[in-house]
């Protein structure tokens, strides 16, 4: 590995253990993707031959079977940085006439998959609001070290068990994601701080907090990304409305929502304009507060007009860098210059190398801070 960056790589069974020699020496790459609203995913290839002990022990045994777990681990600076806590998925060996081009490729996803996998009994919820189920159901994964931080939605709709019965809808994963849409939520597994720990967070797409050291362009010696791109798509943002059903008559009544990004502070001065139009899908359906939550959250989706991408070497940068968090740019230019939302990372370690590719977004053109954290 790079001089500065040491791997730990832990698989097995439910609690994985330290991967063994043969493993870690057969280790040909790593790649790790993390991104907003999506589940984080992980592959890993090692080299394969006649004589390896993975092709003639492990891999018979079940080594790198489907359900196996895996704990990524990169140290960097003396820092352990957990990159992904998930199971394997699929497994795929490729054999070659051509001398070590054999192969084995592992691809997994978070422990969330996990939760995903049992929609056959439906599970009763009477009278518990939104934050209490998402408790219980994540609680029942308590083995895979996962710890549930749930924020109460703002406007919860919570009726008595004797007015109506709350029942689960598909697999576990499968309704959370269904209330985490209904309260403008978002859901996900937040791997770490330490090895075989994992956060699920129920609650509004934070983007605030301390920024993560500024990403660098044509900035000579303090130069620290390998290629940083912007674009400004005037389509993106649109101004939905919201129908609300009037309790006697039953007429919808439209009503337009406000820009206000309640669930996301603005991260530029000039926001980009709302040229579309568009009406909630089944708004009317909803009770007043469901609808405006919703409607908020949609918006702030959809505010996302400047979007950035680029690449960087993680060792020149001095830290990985963290999707769903704030970072700084400098040298971009006026315009595109601030506070930025990292949407997605993607982790890509082999021999002499490990870069990040990554996507940022914010709502518009200008700055509103003078200075980012160098």
């Amino acid at each position: 590995m790079l001089e500065g960056l040491y791997l730990t790589l832990l698989i097995g069974p439910t609690i994985p253990l330290p991967a063994p020699p043969p493993v870690v020496q057969a280790l040909k790459s790593v790649q790790v993707t993390i991104g907003s609203g999506q589940r984080s995913g992980f592959q890993l290839a090692f080299a394969l031959s006649k004589r390896s002990p993975l092709t003639n022990e492990l891999i018979p045994l079940g080594y790198f079977d489907p359900g196996v777990r895996v704990i990524i681990v990169a140290t960097v600076g003396a820092i352990p940085n957990v990159l992904i806590d998930g199971v394997i998925t699929r497994q795929e060996v490729s054999a070659s006439n051509d001398l070590g081009q054999s192969q084995v490729a592992v691809t997994g996803e978070d422990v969330s998959v996990m939760m995903d996998l049992n929609d056959t009994v439906p599970k009763p919820f009477p009278g518990i609001p939104e934050a209490g189920i998402v408790t219980i159901l994540v609680g029942i994964y308590a083995q895979y070290g996962i710890l549930p931080f749930v924020i109460p939605p703002i406007f919860s709709s919570v009726k008595p068990p004797t007015e109506a019965m709350k029942f689960e809808k598909g697999s576990d994963l499968a309704y959370i994601n269904f209330l985490a849409k209904k309260t403008g939520y978002v859901f996900f597994i937040e791997s770490g701080p330490l090895p075989g720990m994992n956060i699920a967070y129920f609650g509004p797409e934070i983007r605030n907090g301390i920024p993560q050291p500024a990403l660098n362009v044509n900035m000579d010696a303090l130069t620290n990304v390998n290629s940083l791109s912007f674009s400004f798509d005037g389509l993106a943002r649109k101004q939905y409305a919201i129908t609300i059903q009037e309790p006697n008559t039953k007429i919808g009544i439209p009503i337009p929502l406000p820009n206000l990004d309640l669930l996301s502070p603005p991260l530029a001065i000039k926001q980009a304009p709302s040229l579309r139009q568009e009406a909630l899908p089944d708004s009317a359906k909803l009770n007043p507060a469901e609808a405006l939550m919703q409607g908020l959250a949609k918006a702030v989706e959809s505010s996302d007009a400047v979007s950035g991408s680029g690449e960087l070497d993680v060792l020149r940068y001095g830290q990985p860098l963290k999707a769903r968090s704030l970072v700084g740019v400098r040298g971009a230019g006026v315009a595109y210059d601030g506070l930025y939302y990292v949407k997605s990372v993607t982790h890509n370690i082999k021999a002499g190398e490990y870069k990040q590719s990554f996507t940022l977004a914010r709502n518009g053109l200008i700055p509103l801070v003078p200075v980012v954290v160098p």
